[in-house]
Parts: C-alpha cells; structure tokens; sequence
C-alpha cells in the first residue's frame, strides 16, 4: 500500500461498515414490531430489499455519482467510476483504500430509503416500493450524498465543502432527506382506512425494544466510523452518541409522563431513535455537555412533534417525520449554538463565541435538503402512482398486506391453536373473518 495507509483504520472502517449494515435489519425489527401483526413481513421485507436493490445501483453508478470527481458546480459527481472501473486496490482517501470508504458510505445509502419505509407502512405496493427506491436513490440521495459529503479542499459538494454546512454523519444528507421524503410519500398514498378510528398500537413491543437496541449499538458504527480513523474525533462522536441517546430517553420519557401520565417502553424506543437522529450531525462537532443538551431537546421535542399527524391530518404511519425530520433539523441547526470548534470542526457555534454564522449555514441546508427531497419525492410518488399505481387496494389492506404481498403470514396462529385443540383454532380465527377491521393482537 502507499505511504499514508493505516491497516488499523482500515480494520476500524470496515468494522463501523458492517455494524451500519447490521442497523437495516434493525430498523426492520423496529418497525415491524411498530405495525399491526397483518403487515409484520411486509414492514420486515421492506427493509430489506432496500439492502438488495441500493447496493446493485452503488456499484453501477451511485458511488460514481455521489463521490466521483465534480461535474461542475458540487451538484453531483461524474461518471468516471460508473461499476467501480478506474479505481484500483491501492487508490487511498485519507488513510483507507477508497473501497473501504466505498463500502462504508453504501451502508448509509442502504438505510436511507428504508428509513422512508414506516411513513407509508401497511398501504404500499412492494413492487412500487421496490421502484421508488431505485428512483429515490438516484435522483435524491446520490446526488445530496455529494452535495454534503464529497470534500475536495473547497471544490467539492457545494453544501459541504463550498459552504461550510456542518453534517457530520447524516443528519441532512440521511435524516431529513428521508424524513421530508416520508412526509411526501404519506400525502401522496393518503390516509389508512379506519385512520384516527381504529386502534393501530404496536403488535409487538419487544420486537420494537430488540430493533431499537440493534440501531443504537450499529449507530456507534455510524457516527464514530464517519471520522474515517480510529482517532479522538473518532472517540468523541462515539461518547457523544452515548449520552445524547440517552438523555434523549429522558427528554421522551419526562414529556409522556408530564403529557400522558405514563413512561412507556415505546416512548423509550423511539426517544433512544430521536436522540441518535438529533447527535448524527452534531457528534463530530460539540462536546458531551452539549451533546446531552441536544439529546434532552430533540427527546422531548419529537414527543411532542409526533401528535402533529393527527392535528394537521398526514398519516405518517410510524413517526417518521416526527423523528427523522425533527430530530434531523434540531440536531443540525443545535450546531450553530452548540459547536464548540475544537473537535472535528473549527467552526463555532453562537454559544462559543462564533456569532451567528455557522447557525445560518446549517439553516441554509435544512432548508435546501428538506425542500429538494420532499419536491422530488413528491413527484417520484405521483408519477408511480399514476402509472403502475403505489398503495394496495382497499381489501388488501383491510385484510391483510402481507398474505396478499408476499402469501406469507409472519405468525402461524393456527399451528398455536392446534396444540389446544380446534375448538381454540376457530374461534380466533372466526373472529377475524368476522371483522375485518378488527386488529389482530397478537
């Protein structure tokens, strides 16, 4: 290898690699114990063909588009490594072989478009899905991943490296382009039947707490692993992501209980997800006081921003836009009053001396990201549904969206009742005929 190259962060990349691929299956596990029992596989499997269907495209063309040299203006990268051609096992970026840089970035365009999944759960055509997200990648993330991510010494991504927009793990380029994708997605499909009617909680708690627990363990992979070494930046995000997801807990927790009367394990769930979106931004960036302070703000806050849907009337299934949206936009703008310019950024925030600029830029990409995803997404949806259509039909939905998707169900209740007897079988099952609408509680 050449002078420069560190087996040590190789190893230290490739590990925080495979642990973002290990938060997807997460994610599954998290939304798929979110939903009712009838769309278990259906919310699972959307998850999963984000891993096929992302990582095919990153070879042909995405990592050329996100991370090849600029076309012009930091908009988007040319096609000089369209299928990985041109470079070699020996090219290094910092002190890593630029295939591990490669393979470390394909895991946040992986996650990114399964993020968008638990806005439209229970409504979605697979097949539609599985088309949005070859679309999405490429017209969406690809080309935000170079605006925010690709450096070349101030020629690079025009939000990043011309502008000094600080994200840096995600949290525009992954949270609120997701989340503002989300949003437009749940306009575009409508509303589930019986919306505000029907009781819709979660069939599966601990399945939510194990996804959970899966994210919050690969996050250190995602965060720690964006310093690119193993170094004290490195160390920094890795503390830092800690204890914001932590007080992020108590934020979420102490608002339901302020608001609700009750700590709920789903509210600790999703206040350990809002805490992780809120610091993916800021982790390389503040220190673990201010880290702590971002985790208890966007804890409480997206408690609160989740009961939006009901008053503005989007049906965002699972909370996207109340956690990856808000949680993405307070964890990026809290920079410009949080960072404190002496871990991985220079840049300070106004509560360290540094004024006001560094808050109008992260401003600025909120604003630029946000607006470009949920446009192009919104026109993504519309054009699918108007062509080979993008939700199920009514009976699909009332019945059932993972026998009619997928002619699989993700709990044989009738094996269950076998072992008791058929007088056990049929009644269950009677009853479910009976009322279609009906939640299964599992």
């Amino acid at each position: 290898m050449p002078d420069g190259f560190s087996a040590g962060d190789t190893a230290f990349v490739f590990i925080c690699a495979a642990l973002v691929m290990v938060m997807t299956p997460g994610l599954a596990f998290f939304y798929g114990g979110m939903v009712r029992v009838k769309s278990t596989l259906n919310m699972l499997v959307m998850s999963f063909i984000s891993l096929a269907i992302v990582s095919v495209l990153w070879v042909l063309y995405g990592y050329s588009l996100a991370f090849g040299p600029d076309a012009g203006a930091g908009l988007i990268g040319n096609l000089d490594f369209l299928g990985m051609r041109g470079i070699g096992l020996n090219d290094i970026t910092g002190t890593i072989p630029v295939t591990a840089f490669s393979a470390f970035q394909l895991m946040f365009a992986i996650i990114t478009p399964a993020l968008i999944s638990g806005a439209v759960a229970d409504r979605a055509k697979f097949a539609s899905w599985g088309l949005f997200i070859a679309l999405w990648v490429t017209v969406v993330y690809f080309p935000v991943a170079h605006w925010v991510f690709f450096f070349d010494g101030g020629n690079g991504g025009w939000l990043g490296d011309r502008n000094g927009v600080i994200d840096f793990a995600g949290g525009t380029a992954v949270h609120i382009n997701a989340g503002a994708a989300g949003l437009a997605l749940c306009l575009v499909l409508g509303k589930r039947i019986g919306f505000k009617k029907d009781p819709m909680r979660p069939h599966s708690l601990p399945l939510v707490m194990l996804g959970s627990g899966l994210l919050w363990f690969g996050w250190f992979g995602f965060n720690a692993g964006s310093a690119l070494a193993a170094n004290g930046v490195a160390g920094m995000a890795f503390i830092n992501t800690q204890v914001a997801t932590a007080a992020a807990v108590l934020g979420w927790l102490a608002y339901e209980k302020i608001r609700h009367g009750a700590f709920t394990t789903l509210g600790a769930a999703s206040g350990a997800v809002a805490g992780l979106v809120a610091i993916t931004p800021a982790c390389g960036s503040v220190s673990p006081l201010g880290a702590i302070a971002i985790g208890l703000i966007a804890g409480a806050a997206c408690a609160a921003a989740i009961s939006l849907k009901y008053r503005w009337g989007f049906d965002d299934s699972l909370d996207v836009v109340g956690v990856h949206l808000v949680g993405g936009v307070i964890g990026s703008l809290l920079i410009g009053l949080f960072a404190t310019g002496h871990v991985g950024q220079t840049a300070q925030g106004l509560f360290y001396g540094g004024g006001v600029e560094q808050l109008g830029k992260q401003a600025m990409g909120v604003a630029v990201v946000g607006v470009y995803s949920f446009v192009v997404s919104w026109l993504l949806g519309q054009a699918i549904d108007k062509t080979i259509g993008f939700r199920v039909s009514e009976d699909v939905e009332v019945s059932g969206i993972d026998q009619a998707e997928h002619a699989e169900s993700a709990y044989d209740f009738s094996a269950v009742g076998a072992s008791l007897g058929r007088t056990a079988v049929a009644t269950p099952v009677a009853a479910v005929t009976a009322e279609k609408k009906a939640e299964v509680d599992a």
